[in-house]
């Protein structure tokens, strides 16, 4: 009975992985409203979740981004600006 628990458990961890999440920060090269991404200078382009208020972050602007890779595209889970 143990070791099907433990497959069990181990089933669900590895199902539970595709999306691998993690954070970078930068300097803000452009923001594109109509496709909701924000490209930092290194040339990284993420995707804003559509209720996130973009209207703080421009060009030039420097920002702390945590985000899901998900099927090749890095989806922003937050984003900070510091002053």
């Amino acid at each position: 009975m143990r070791s099907v628990f433990a497959l069990a458990l181990a089933l669900a961890t590895f199902l539970a992985l595709p999306a691998s999440a993690a954070d970078t920060d930068g300097v803000v090269k452009s923001v594109d409203m109509e496709k909701m991404t924000v490209t930092l200078e290194d040339g990284q382009t993420y995707k804003l979740p559509a209720e996130m208020d973009a209207s703080s972050i421009e060009a030039g602007s420097m920002v702390v981004i945590a985000y899901t890779e998900i099927e090749g595209s890095k989806q922003i889970t937050d984003l900070f600006v510091p002053e």
